[in-house]
């Protein structure tokens, strides 16, 4: 018979390298996983039973943890929610590409880059619901919350519009001023239009052609008001 030949295993040398493992948890991996679990309960929250529901109970039932938590991680509720509303604030963190660049190089803001960032303004807040019932709850409510977020988005308004009011000084515009009245309006037709279904001065936000309009006349007014520093 034929002796059965058994493969040697390979010696594995000291000087080997070994694989390091993939690190998939641990204290701070897992707790920053439980805060994110506890950020997005608020959203889930307000979706389901509005803002008005925003306590402790509620929050740690959408998210299946000890409420006690909301005060060991955040040191509150006004802070957990306002942490929600920090990642939701279009002027905070929404279209970054555009936010990033007139902040770090302010000497590209022009008004096409302006009007960019209204147009993607105007559409986000016509798509995202949560944003719309943030918008509405800090109109109707004041809290902490609500106020911090409000003065931290002024702050890096501040930051905008110091790079961009110069370009005027030596014009009748008030750039400030427009702007204003343009992002309050697009902050009202969006939750005028998607609250009621119904129509402003005869034009419907809900369809293609009255958004057009919109987007049109925003960058019309735009265009004058710039042609000042040209």
């Amino acid at each position: 018979m034929d002796k059965q030949i058994i493969p040697m295993k390979k010696k594995v040398t000291e000087d080997a390298p070994k694989k390091e493992r993939k690190v998939t948890s641990g204290p701070i991996r897992d707790k920053e996983r439980t805060k994110a679990r506890m950020i997005a309960a608020v959203g889930k929250v307000i979706q389901k039973k509005g803002y008005h529901a925003l306590n402790g109970p509620n929050i740690a039932l959408e998210c299946g943890l000890n409420k006690a938590l909301i005060w060991n991680y955040f040191g509150g509720l006004d802070q957990l929610i306002e942490a929600y509303l920090t990642q939701k604030d279009f002027w905070l963190i929404g279209d970054k590409g555009i936010l990033d660049q007139m902040i770090s190089n302010p000497d590209t803001i022009n008004v096409d880059l302006i009007n960019e960032l209204l147009q993607s303004q105007l559409n986000t807040f016509l798509k995202d619901k949560t944003r719309q019932k943030i918008i509405h709850w800090g109109l109707g409510e004041k809290t902490k919350a609500l106020k911090s977020i409000a003065d931290k988005r002024e702050a890096f308004g501040e930051e905008l519009l110091k790079n961009v009011e110069p370009k005027f000084k030596n014009t009748e515009e008030d750039i400030r001023a427009t702007l204003a009245l343009l992002i309050g309006s697009i902050y009202y037709l969006s939750l005028q239009a998607k609250s009621t279904g119904s129509t402003f001065c005869g034009i419907d936000l809900n369809t293609a052609e009255g958004k057009a309009r919109i987007e049109k006349s925003i960058g019309r007014i735009l265009q004058r008001t710039f042609a000042e520093i040209e």
